[in-house]
């Protein structure tokens, strides 16, 4: 197992670099890399090209996977699908940077889910009905269908969520008191509460 932090995006609506906003003494990235090193594996940080050097000022070079442009993809697969590339054998357990009110508990309950049912390809929380791809453990077999697929040109949609639709999941209902860990921001407006 591998943990994969996801601070790779534009961050357009942010107009900053989200991975590298601070809560208390933290940057997003590290609060992120934090929570999954509490579980006992590696963690990584995905970034682009562009992020790379505001990056090494945080983080060593071996704690870094920048994006594989070869892939022509965009968004977080494409960090996904880099990480995979890097480290083929290890399933990954993706928490995206954006996410800064997640829970240790919360990631320890997902792993616990995967040790426990070690049959399926993706484990996911359910959020009303709809899954939360962003905070999440694939299985490198699946992750090396997906890149198959990928070169093949049979994934006609490059959303996480289009990838589910081929993977075998095991999923957790997120219940109404967890929402607020899974809340996503993406824009200052958000995060002043407006």
């Amino acid at each position: 197992m591998l943990g994969l932090v996801l601070c790779g995006g534009q961050s357009l609506r942010m107009g900053t670099d989200k991975g590298l906003l601070t809560a208390e003494t933290k940057t997003w990235a590290q609060s992120a890399c934090n929570k999954l090193a509490a579980l006992h594996f590696p963690v990584k940080i995905s970034v682009n090209q562009q992020q790379r050097e505001s990056y090494l000022a945080l983080f060593s070079e071996s704690h870094l996977i920048t994006d594989d442009t070869s892939l022509q993809l965009k968004g977080p697969l494409l960090g996904v699908l880099s990480g995979h590339i890097q480290f083929p054998s290890e399933d990954l357990m993706i928490l995206a940077c954006d996410m800064p009110l997640m829970e240790t508990s919360i990631i320890k309950m997902l792993y616990s889910n995967y040790q426990q049912h070690p049959s399926a390809d993706a484990y996911i929380f359910i959020n009303d009905g709809e899954p939360e791809p962003l905070c999440a453990i694939y299985s490198a077999n699946a992750l090396s269908r997906i890149l198959s697929m990928l070169h093949n040109r049979s994934l006609h949609k490059h959303s996480m969520k289009f990838m589910l639709d081929h993977l075998v999941i095991n999923s957790i209902p997120i219940k109404d008191a967890q929402k607020k860990y899974f809340q996503n921001f993406n824009a200052h407006a958000e995060l002043n509460g407006q």
